[in-house]
């Protein structure tokens, strides 16, 4: 018995050469397309910075007040992220995280400040911690500085000076 190949003619052979260039387009489409998707998806994830320094807490553990002094504080902890201004006895070690989604403003997501004060002889004398529950909002003054002159828009301020340059 004899198997008989089914087949179209000369043009079975052309259709198959049309066909194949067809297919890697579309799968070259798709492909590009599930990559742009993933590009996309990828841009809308936050980004968390972190800033400052916080100790390890079992290195702020180490610390009690009336026992080290500061160098023995700067040689367990490290020295402070900032001392206060008008008080040199006084250390803050701070972190803050912060979440910044595309363009959007940065939000707070996490603060942490820990307070070492000194006594007059460089002791420790108190430590406090506080996190962002403690903090409080402050509102800036927003007045705006009155300036002398008149207010003119980008066209006045554009189309006022032609004429004006001195040659």
């Amino acid at each position: 018995m004899r198997t008989r190949l089914l087949t179209r003619g000369p043009q079975a052979a052309s259709d198959r050469s049309v066909a194949r260039p067809a297919q890697g387009r579309r799968r070259a489409l798709r492909m590009g397309a599930a990559l742009a998707a993933a590009v996309a998806v990828a841009a809308c994830q936050p980004r968390v910075d972190t800033h400052g320094f916080m100790p390890n807490p079992d290195l702020i553990a180490q610390i009690e007040p009336g026992q080290q002094s500061k160098s023995d504080v700067a040689g367990v902890l490290g020295t402070p992220s900032t001392v206060a201004t008008f008080d040199q006895d006084t250390w803050y070690y701070i972190t803050q995280k912060s979440r910044t989604f595309a363009f959007f403003k940065p939000e707070i997501v996490d603060q942490e400040v820990l307070v070492i004060n000194f006594d007059g002889a460089e002791v420790v004398s108190d430590i406090n911690r506080y996190t962002i529950e403690d903090g409080l909002i402050i509102d800036p003054v927003t007045r705006k500085t009155p300036t002398a002159g008149k207010e003119l828009s980008f066209l006045q301020q554009l189309f006022g000076n032609i004429g004006r340059f001195s040659q």
